[in-house]
């Protein structure tokens, strides 16, 4: 059994075929937790997850990139376009009220995104500040209703880290550190903290400054989630769209850099997924 920890079958990608793409997934053994990214796709993934008496979860969450309204512009290429629609001002009355749903398993995805960038400083202070503050509004809702968190960082980690630490008091005790692209200093932090760390497709890609290698050895084998990020990263041995089909060529490269076997990175992964999401 495998548990894909981070996937959007929610998002316009799956439109047509969503349920063919989850009947494959559970077909083979494999769990799903649709991430939500905003209202709409977190709403959509609570109605996917209704429809399955097992084995499809959900969260829900407004995600760092959808807060540029009267900032600036993002200029999406077609992919993105999927998930990035307009602009949304969080409600925290609304979105507590979707989590409360039975199928919610955590707050997310949520946190630091400064892969785009105002062309003024001043813009770009003023959408930092903007994240931080959604951010903090997310984090008091996560420990209002006593769930989990799954954190988005890109190009943050060094923001994100001193704003968990000064708001000590909204620090989430369970949480995953989403598709982990960081330095191993970063990484240290995150382990630090107790936290989960999540591994995907970009683990086979070359970014300049990170070491996937490095960073799966100094990841005990309880803190590693598993996950596609789907429908983004599809790993090298497939084209095209990913689906949580594809997760076991994450597993298979985690268990060749860890030396076990498939079967104990499956185990292990899965048994964490339960004990951060309480599944």
């Amino acid at each position: 059994m495998l548990i894909d920890t981070h996937a959007h079958l929610n998002f316009n990608s799956y439109k047509k075929d969503a349920d063919e793409v989850i009947r494959r997934s559970l077909d083979n053994n494999i769990w799903i937790i649709n991430v939500g990214s905003k209202y709409e796709t977190s709403k959509r993934a609570i109605e996917m997850a209704g429809k399955y008496p097992q084995g499809v979860f959900a969260t829900v969450g407004l995600h760092p990139i959808h807060l540029t309204d009267g900032i600036f512009k993002v200029k999406l290429d077609e992919e993105e376009v999927s998930f990035q629609t307009k602009d949304e001002n969080f409600d925290y009355e609304k979105y507590k009220e979707l989590a409360k749903s039975e199928k919610i398993v955590a707050i997310g995805e949520i946190g630091l995104d400064y892969y785009y960038k105002p062309k003024t400083k001043i813009k770009l202070e003023l959408f930092k500040e903007k994240q931080k503050e959604v951010l903090l509004h997310q984090l008091s809702l996560a420990k209002e209703l006593n769930l989990p968190v799954i954190f988005h960082c890109r190009m943050a980690h060094k923001d994100l880290i001193d704003f968990l630490k000064e708001n000590e008091e909204l620090l989430p005790p369970l949480a995953a550190a989403h598709g982990f692209v960081g330095s191993t200093e970063d990484l240290k932090e995150y382990l630090n903290l107790g936290y989960y760390i999540g591994f995907n497709g970009i683990i086979f890609k070359k970014i300049e400054g990170i070491n996937f290698e490095e960073n799966i050895k100094n990841t005990p084998l309880e803190r590693i989630l598993i996950e596609t990020d789907c429908p983004y990263l599809t790993p090298p041995q497939k084209e095209g769209r990913n689906e949580p089909l594809y997760l076991k060529y994450i597993v298979q490269k985690i268990a060749e850099i860890k030396n076990t076997s498939f079967e104990k990175i499956a185990e292990i992964t899965t048994q964490n997924a339960k004990d951060l999401f309480n599944i």
